[in-house]
């Protein structure tokens, strides 16, 4: 099994788990509250650590992997953008709010501009290598929806429940 679809995994155990801890009290803003620190936790924050590992300290076999030329100094750069995400990511865990906010446009500026980049290659270059076209592109383009969708949807019961 390729790691990408273990956060996704993991993610929906973590959803299902705080649903079932605070099953007395859910309702759906709480739902959408869950799904929201538990997709920033775990798909954003342990994922993107992940991604800065392979990055940074396999940059050749990612590389090799997603059909790009070895030996790139972009990979590093590369992995510090996913450190930086998952230490947002990881801290979303403590801190709230308007931090969600700019850590959700954040994140998913750079995973869907990551997914306009896979689809570009694929086109002009014709990659169509796993890493490129199969599951991180899903991935890229699929957790910052869900991500934003949540966000509003969230957002908003928030506003009525305090208005």
């Amino acid at each position: 099994m390729e790691t990408y679809y273990l956060w996704p995994i993991l993610t929906v155990l973590t959803i299902l788990g705080l649903s079932y801890r605070n099953r007395s009290s859910l309702d759906s803003e709480k739902f959408a509250e869950i799904a929201l620190l538990s997709i920033l936790t775990v798909q954003v924050g342990l994922g993107s650590l992940w991604a800065f590992l392979g990055h940074a300290f396999m940059p050749d076999v990612i590389a090799m992997y997603i059909g790009w030329p070895t030996g790139s100094p972009f990979q590093l750069e590369v992995a510090f953008a996913n450190l930086s995400f998952g230490v947002l990511g990881l801290l979303s865990w403590k801190f709230r709010g308007e931090f969600w906010m700019a850590t959700i446009i954040g994140f998913s500026v750079f995973y869907l501009g990551a997914a306009y980049g896979h689809i570009m290659d694929a086109l002009i270059n014709l990659n169509y290598s796993p890493g490129n076209i199969g599951a991180p592109l899903y991935i890229d383009i699929v957790i910052p929806l869900l991500l934003l969708l949540l966000l509003v949807y969230h957002r908003k019961f928030s506003r009525k429940s305090q208005g």
